[in-house]
């Protein structure tokens, strides 16, 4: 039994080099397969999910069993020969390798570089490649809405698994920048009015932002159109339908959650804002 999807126009970047994926096929060997190897730039993936064999590299024989994962690279002569009694099983991904024309001298990632310096490697696989393997083939067979990027989504963790096995656990020296400034600033007013509206002021705000209570101001009108105080209202009249909605709990009570000075006040900011009374919100929420 094979299974193979050939002719397949898919490129993964990876900082500054391109897989292109030729070639995903998974079989069920009946018989050998010949001594053979490929050119420059290419890579191929073989895991084996069930059944036992041997693969001929370079005139060394290793034993397939179950779970084995072996890379040849260019120019890696290999065979495969099928146990008899109980014949393995492989999927096989065919990659090549191209430098991205953008990445001029910039250094090359850790990722695609040790896959691109490693023609040859043989172990049990440590990274749980096999699901990863069968969920490619179920996108790739289904071609559900949006399989595409499933597919180069999983074809680029297989990628990933291949070179922490290479590795063993080692520690990335790679990692993600700090967000971007703006960026921070905006998510640390939603946090702000999400979590603290209760007691949160201008000046409070301002001092987590690092900024003048003028510019927050300014800050805010740019990006919401909204004031301070129009934030704030709108964060506490929100959580006001929330807490009018249970019934175990006063309209005293949720004026003081929400910080109001009175329940009057509360009462009043409430019938402003829903045009409305808080009563009577109330009565055709639990109706």
């Amino acid at each position: 039994m094979r299974t193979a999807y050939t002719d397949l126009d898919i490129k993964i970047t990876i900082d500054d080099t391109i897989f292109y994926v030729l070639q995903i096929v998974f079989e069920h060997f009946k018989r050998p397969m010949p001594r053979h190897s490929h050119g420059n730039n290419s890579y191929e993936l073989h895991y084996i999910p069930h059944g036992h064999g041997s693969v001929n590299i370079d005139d060394t024989v290793y034993d397939v069993t179950p779970n084995t994962l072996y890379m040849t690279g260019p120019h890696v002569e290999h065979e495969q020969l099928p146990a008899k009694e109980d014949p393995m099983s492989e999927y096989c991904i065919y990659f090549k390798l191209q430098s991205s024309p953008a990445s001029g001298k910039r250094s090359r990632s850790a990722t695609a570089s040790l896959f691109e310096k490693t023609h040859f490697w043989y172990g049990q696989d440590s990274q749980s490649i096999y699901p990863v393997l069968t969920q490619l083939f179920q996108e790739l067979e289904h071609q559900y809405t949006g399989y595409r990027l499933q597919v180069e989504a999983l074809l680029q963790q297989c990628i990933v698994k291949i070179v922490r096995n290479y590795e063993n656990k080692k520690e990335s020296e790679a990692h993600f920048q700090p967000s971007n400034l703006v960026d921070s600033k905006y998510l640390i007013i939603e946090e702000s009015f999400l979590y603290d509206y209760e007691i949160l002021t201008l000046d409070i705000l301002s001092k987590r932002l690092g900024l003048g209570n003028r510019q927050t101001e300014r800050c805010l009108k740019e990006y919401y159109g909204k004031t301070f105080l129009q934030k704030k209202t709108e964060a506490r009249m929100s959580m006001a339908k929330i807490y009018l909605s249970d019934p175990s709990l006063t309209i005293s009570e949720i004026a003081n959650r929400l910080n109001y000075s009175s329940v009057e006040h509360f009462a009043y900011a409430f019938k402003q804002y829903y045009k409305t009374s808080a009563s009577e919100y109330r009565k055709r929420k639990l109706k």
